[in-house]
């Protein structure tokens, strides 16, 4: 078992630039990386063969939370089990909560510059909550997108760390306005992962035991990516350039092949609410979703 860091190893951790990351990619990552969310539920809907079928009749356009995948090479600092000072034990890390704003849309392929800085650090107790922020750009252009994500570190809390500001509530009191229901598939994970996010967690059974997890979970971005979708298309007619931003919080894990549905509500005319179920054992395992709208 890890031990905790020291207060202050922690507190010099905190405002630390995890140096500039570059992702390049084509057409074909793109395409990848929509059908590791899933898409298309429908292989002849041209609404959602337009995220994976470069000649599609609509348009081919990347589906907005493929910009969450932009700075996986951070995913090396996960495995390799040390950030910052912190030492920790990859397969007891797991995502917590996730932000992702589009501030340009996505090409079809590009060279995107990412800068990651750990942002805050806190102690609950249980384990160690770590936040990082993210922005990507457009080579010499625009910046793309903004993210926000933690990560749970299992088993490292107690160092006597703040716990953090409350997390402010979505209470959602009267029945889902939309109800969308999907099977992800058994070999999801592995589907998935080719988009970057290597984590055996996500493969290796004997590591997904170590995690104390019965086999190989679904990667959190890739809920979130289905969660995406079925809100897109059930509020926005599948625009992707409707997209603003989302936000989710991590509640629980997921086994490919189990069947996830996100209940929906519209809370205001740009803002909607959701979360996200798994069907075979009934429990949430995306809370506290938002996604906001453009006209």
């Amino acid at each position: 078992m890890m031990q905790s860091p020291s207060l202050d190893v922690v507190n010099r951790a905190i405002g630390v630039e995890l140096g500039r990351l570059r992702y390049s990619y084509t057409e074909r990552d793109v395409a990848l990386y929509a059908l590791g969310i899933g898409a298309p539920a429908d292989p002849l809907d041209q609404d959602e063969l337009r995220f994976v079928y470069e000649l599609s009749g609509v348009g081919f356009e990347a589906f907005p939370t493929f910009a969450a995948v932009f700075a996986y090479e951070f995913n090396r600092c996960l495995t390799a089990g040390e950030i910052a000072g912190i030492q920790f034990n990859p397969m007891m890390a797991v995502h917590g909560e996730q932000f992702l704003r589009i501030l340009h849309p996505l090409p079809t392929a590009a060279n995107v510059a990412s800068t990651i800085r750990i942002a805050d650090i806190f102690d609950k107790g249980s384990g160690l909550l770590l936040v990082v922020e993210i922005e990507s750009f457009l080579d010499d252009g625009p910046m793309l997108a903004q993210a926000r994500q933690s990560l749970f570190l299992r088993g490292l809390g107690g160092y006597g760390g703040p716990r953090g500001p409350a997390t402010k509530v979505h209470r959602l009191e009267r029945p889902p306005d939309t109800v969308h229901e999907e099977r992800t598939s058994p070999a999801q994970a592995l589907l998935y992962r080719l988009a970057g996010d290597n984590n055996p967690l996500h493969a290796d059974p004997q590591m997904a035991a170590i995690g104390h997890f019965e086999k190989p979970i679904l990667h959190g971005l890739c809920t979130m990516g289905f969660a995406a979708r079925a809100v897109l298309k059930r509020c926005a007619d599948n625009d992707p350039n409707r997209f603003d931003s989302i936000s989710v919080r991590f509640s629980s894990h997921v086994y490919p092949g189990e069947t996830l549905v996100t209940e929906i509500w519209h809370d205001r005319s740009d803002t909607i609410l959701f979360q996200t179920k798994v069907k075979e054992r009934d429990i949430v395992v995306l809370s506290q979703g938002e996604m906001r709208l453009l006209d």
